[in-house]
């Protein structure tokens, strides 16, 4: 198991938890709205560590935002398998073309 499917199974186990015992369950328990925010936050301070050229912070923040990521996931029941298996789907297809393919 990856470490971003570990941190997946850590976010499904706390679906339902407690929000009072874990930032992620009190996250959820706002819903996909609230966890869609956070994870645009979390990319701003990326963007912003990166334009510093503070690699250290970018690492940082970059962790937040895999998180955020797969909280947001969670939230709208979108599996991280789908996702991979779409980056899947890409691999070796030219971001231009990908890209001019979606209109």
């Amino acid at each position: 198991m990856t470490t971003l499917e570990t941190l997946e199974a850590t976010i499904q186990a706390r679906i339902g938890a407690d929000p009072d015992s874990s930032w992620t369950a009190k996250l959820l328990s706002k819903g996909p709205e609230k966890c869609a925010e956070k994870f645009g936050e979390e990319a701003i301070e990326a963007v912003i560590a990166a334009v510093k050229n503070d690699r250290e912070n970018l690492t940082y923040e970059a962790a937040d935002v895999l998180y955020h990521l797969l909280v947001m996931l969670a939230a709208q029941e979108v599996p991280l398998a789908d996702v991979l298996a779409e980056l899947d789907r890409r691999q070796g297809t030219s971001g231009i073309a990908e890209k001019a393919a979606r209109g």
